[in-house]
């Protein structure tokens, strides 16, 4: 697409941005930390979108965006691009995660017990308006549990496939050095599995709930249970030159399993950083729904993966603002042309049919 100046310049461009930044007012430190400590669920969806586990820069870009998602997913990708790879994490299995909440809708007896942990579901949804009249709202302290729950518990899908009910598909360890990086190479189609489930990682939280809505309510054959999901802490463990592995803290994940009964027992899967149910619930479906037969459009791994894409999808939605006078001016000339000579064209179509009429009776004499 051709592309002219927008006209007044470069002063006209620094100022449209000084009035973008006096809208939002002046942000400091004490800004950035009232974000990162009253909206966590926020920051947690801009790092999972941004791949990229940094809760007071996440903060620092939804305050410079005035909470435009795009906008600070694309800060926070942009910023983590400047920044070296110093190491390569070690795996993390389920039963090391620190789980907070763990809870499976397909068995009420899990291995370890259902664990609550914070949550929503069972509360009724009403705005206090008191905190509008002055009144503040201070939540009730969390009682001690007589037992509390183990820091760490076992995975539901290992038991699962102890007992028979779902297979268990051995393959060999990847070297840590060969699994791809979707945030470092193109993503390519058929897509290995570790570019998929990546891509479902740091995909956009609404398209990921639009398209895997669409496969849970029939447009596909895949209607979910949750098998099992966690909302945990991760550890970070990185392998020092020297061999030692040490801990360099954990990180806020969520993951979830479904399961469906279309053709014998089938798990999904998605985790991502921060707490966020619903991508990962969603996300778990489109990874089950994409080895499907009979795909549509909800089970077509390009598709989703493509169009669930935040920084792209939005950069390419918002891009139509820019000028596009050159060839938006010539698909007006093409249609004057085509009007102009309208007249013309009429007016030569008898013509031309009488003389072919001629020309056949010449023929047939």
């Amino acid at each position: 697409m051709a592309y002219v100046a927008t006209r007044g310049g470069e002063r006209a461009i620094e100022q449209s941005e000084r009035l973008y930044r006096e809208d939002l007012g002046r942000i400091d430190k004490t800004r950035v930390d009232a974000i990162a400590k009253s909206m966590p669920y926020l920051l947690d969806r801009v790092m999972g979108e941004a791949s990229l586990y940094a809760p007071e820069l996440a903060a620092l870009a939804l305050a410079q965006s005035g909470g435009d998602l795009y906008e600070a997913v694309l800060l926070l990708r942009a910023y983590r691009t400047t920044q070296p790879r110093l190491a390569i994490a070690e795996p993390v299995r389920q039963k090391d995660l620190f789980t907070v909440r763990r809870i499976s809708a397909a068995f009420k007896d899990i291995p370890g017990g259902q664990i609550l942990g914070p949550t929503l579901d069972y509360s009724h949804r009403l705005l206090n308006i008191d905190v509008l009249n002055g009144a503040d709202f201070v939540p009730e302290p969390v009682e001690q549990a007589a037992e509390p729950a183990p820091a760490t518990q076992p995975s539901l899908a290992d038991w699962q496939k102890a007992q028979g009910l779902i297979a268990d598909f051995q393959s060999e360890p990847v070297p840590l050095e060969e699994i791809p990086d979707v945030t470092r190479e193109p993503l390519l189609f058929p897509a290995s599995r570790a570019h998929k489930l990546q891509s479902l990682a740091r995909a956009d939280t609404g398209g990921t709930l639009a398209l895997g809505y669409s496969t849970m309510r029939g447009y596909g054959n895949v209607h979910p249970t949750v098998n099992e999901l966690r909302l945990a802490e991760a550890p970070v463990r990185i392998r020092h030159p020297r061999g030692t592995i040490f801990s360099a803290g954990r990180v806020r994940i969520s993951q979830a399993e479904i399961i469906s009964k279309a053709k014998g027992l089938q798990l999904g899967f998605s985790a991502t950083f921060g707490w966020n149910e619903v991508k990962v619930i969603a996300a778990a479906s489109l990874d089950l729904a994409s080895t499907q037969e009979k795909p549509h459009p909800a089970s077509n791994e390009e598709f989703v993966l493509y169009h669930t894409e935040p920084v792209e999808a939005s950069g390419f939605c918002i891009h139509f603002k820019l000028p596009h006078y050159v060839t938006f001016q010539s698909s007006l000339d093409a249609i004057r042309k085509v009007k102009t000579d309208k007249p013309a064209n009429k007016a030569a179509v008898p013509q031309a049919d009488a003389a072919r009429q001629a020309e056949l009776e010449k023929a047939m004499s």
